[in-house]
């Protein structure tokens, strides 16, 4: 008996070690930096991943760009490491094995990364928006589906404390009532008016690499608010209109676009702009019973037919659940500390709705009729 008594405490030691053990590489692996690679710097945000030096959640081991004059330029103004820089996509990812792979090429790169990434179950998150075409979109989402990959897209947006505080205001409290009207409001005052870099301006100003002009670039913010309000609701039909108004500088692509998404019962105004006086980022979202305005990513003013008369809040991120840096969201997201939203900003159903939306409405500014979704 005290044999058996001894092994039983031997095999009650050894499984609580384990137990131990596994909690503690549980713990650590939580807790280490994912390894993370750079396809592209092309992007005018291809210089957000060096200046966060003070983060422990990424390791930067790879970095592919073919232009090796930007390349060099880049590694100069961050001092970077010649042995991060490749000119070919595949011998990078197969060279230092990375977790997740961030895109800062042009949009139609987006699915070319995707391509190379998804079959060697490597995580991706691009800019916005997520692909250029409706038809690309599709084929990178099966991809992403097939292999089991994170697929995220990041817009500025999302991390905005205000964004976050009227999705609560709108869906999670009875302060405003059902969404009835959105109108956003995005855009500056054009890339070369603010100065984008050659390589920048090259690709966003053609209509392949980008997709179209103001319509994509800015538009895509308003598709991505609006499909995260409406939790992912397919809406009803699209119609748009677009304008150039500086032909000379933007001959290939539309500078001005004012895109109408149309749901059973709501409408969403999207304004997208290469030619407002300032840059902007707000949104006006008015509900049965109030409304609120986003000034900027802390200001919004809220009023509804209880509360009179309109209030100007601030919002910070310690009032509300949102991650202020995309790359620490993605760490995150990879080490199981969080879980994307279905229709949340950065999640791949929200984007591709989000492209599907800027389809219709380029094929509505090209045909002059609205596009109705079946």
């Amino acid at each position: 008996m005290k044999k058996y008594k001894k092994n039983f405490s031997f095999l009650m030691l050894c499984f609580l070690f384990n137990i131990m053990t596994a909690t503690i590489t549980t713990a650590q692996t939580q807790d280490a930096p994912i390894r993370l690679a750079v396809a592209g710097l092309t992007h005018g945000h291809a210089g957000w991943i060096f200046e966060r030096k003070n983060k422990t959640d990424v390791t930067l081991v790879g970095i592919y760009e073919p232009n090796t004059e930007l390349a060099q330029r880049f590694a100069t103004k961050y001092n970077l490491n010649a042995s991060l820089f490749f000119t070919d996509l595949n011998k990078m990812l197969d060279a230092v094995k990375p977790e997740a792979v961030v895109a800062f090429g042009s949009i139609l790169e987006h699915k070319m990364v995707v391509e190379a990434c998804a079959p060697k179950h490597i995580n991706v998150m691009v800019e916005k928006p997520l692909a250029t075409t409706y038809a690309d979109v599709l084929k990178m989402q099966a991809l992403a589906k097939k292999y089991n990959i994170q697929l995220l897209t990041n817009f500025e947006t999302s991390w905005y404390p205000t964004t976050v505080k009227t999705y609560q205001l709108a869906n999670d409290s009875n302060y405003m009532g059902a969404i009835k009207k959105v109108v956003i409001h995005d855009g500056h005052q054009g890339p070369k008016e603010i100065g984008v870099s050659k390589e920048f301006f090259d690709w966003l100003t053609d209509p392949v690499q980008n997709g179209g002009g103001a319509l994509v670039d800015f538009g895509c913010y308003g598709a991505n608010l609006m499909t995260y309000l409406m939790k992912g609701e397919t809406p009803v039909s699209v119609t748009a209109v677009t304008q150039h108004f500086k032909p000379l500088i933007y001959p290939k692509v539309d500078d001005e676009a004012t895109i109408i998404v149309s749901y059973k019962t709501a409408q969403c105004i999207i304004q997208a702009s290469w030619n407002w006086p300032f840059g902007r980022k707000d949104m006006e979202v008015y509900g049965e019973t109030g409304s609120v305005i986003t000034v900027n990513n802390n200001t919004m003013r809220i009023r509804n037919n209880k509360d009179k008369p309109e209030q100007t809040i601030q919002v910070t991120p310690d009032d509300v659940p949102v991650y202020v840096d995309p790359f620490s969201y993605l760490a995150d997201v990879l080490r199981g500390k969080i879980k994307v939203p279905e229709f949340g900003v950065y999640s791949l159903e929200t984007n591709v709705i989000v492209v599907r939306i800027l389809d219709a409405a380029r094929e509505s500014a090209r045909t002059r009729k609205t596009v109705t979704f079946k």
